[in-house]
């Protein structure tokens, strides 16, 4: 494939594909992650696999979009996603993982790089925006170096077993 907005010299966004399920069980069933997004229970592979099998991957009818991240060499090693999709405002959220032994290598920054770009230049998009914990100095650095910009925090706006975390609300709007 050839698309010159969502890949680079190292990394390619691609949709995904039913022999990705490992890779979205693996991610989705992290629990660590879990007080970030809103999930609570497990997924089933059958569950992912039916998400596979029924996702239009249109941003407009699903409102979200999900990229799995992989380098050249064919492997695979984290999703990118495009998420609460609000047309009227022209807006989405930005959510990223990358697997532990990929970390630290630049990839979420070129991943993030490549999304920003598609999603502001092509999509033509307003707004990105993430919630970062507070805590988490990696995540904000990443965003922080793609141009995102603090604009708020959230007191107490997760809980982490039984622990309230503030959130950074990060943006980037195209000017």
């Amino acid at each position: 494939m050839n698309n010159q907005w969502l890949r680079n010299e190292r990394i390619e966004l691609r949709s995904p594909e039913p022999e990705d399920l490992e890779l979205l069980y693996k991610m989705e069933n992290d629990t660590r992650l879990w007080s970030i997004g809103c999930s609570t229970l497990p997924y089933s592979r059958h569950t992912l696999r039916a998400y596979l099998e029924q996702s239009t991957q249109n941003l407009y009818a699903e409102g979200q979009a999900r990229f799995i991240i992989t380098l050249h060499s064919g492997e695979s090693v984290g999703m990118i996603d495009l998420a609460n999709f609000d047309p009227h405002n022209s807006r989405a959220e930005v959510c990223i993982g990358i697997l532990d032994n990929y970390r630290q290598q630049g990839i979420a920054s070129e991943a993030l790089s490549l999304l920003t770009t598609y999603s502001l230049d092509f999509l033509h998009l307003h707004q990105l925006y993430a919630y970062v914990p507070s805590d988490n100095e990696a995540s904000l650095q990443l965003f922080r170096k793609a141009g995102f910009e603090v604009t708020a925090e959230l007191k107490d706006w997760i809980s982490n077993d039984a622990l309230y975390k503030n959130v950074f609300l990060v943006q980037m709007i195209r000017k």
